[in-house]
């Protein structure tokens, strides 16, 4: 589980897009967005810097706050 804190997301659209970002690295990963917090929560395997660089590709920088496993 990866961990992103992304300042600019802030509506729906911003959490579509972002899904779709992590949905281009990987397309069985779980993602859970949190508006609020402007935290977004991916279950996957790959490394979180596969989905920083697609992140910042959308206008999305994200940073890492934890990843496990």
């Amino acid at each position: 589980m990866i961990e992103f804190f992304i300042p600019a997301i802030h509506c729906a659209s911003c959490a579509s897009s972002v899904k779709k970002a992590v949905g281009s690295v990987d397309s069985a990963a779980r993602v859970e967005v949190d508006l609020e917090k402007k935290s977004v929560h991916v279950d996957s395997a790959l490394p979180p810097s596969d989905f920083v660089e697609a992140l910042e590709e959308v206008g999305f920088p994200a940073t890492v706050k934890r990843a496990i496993g």
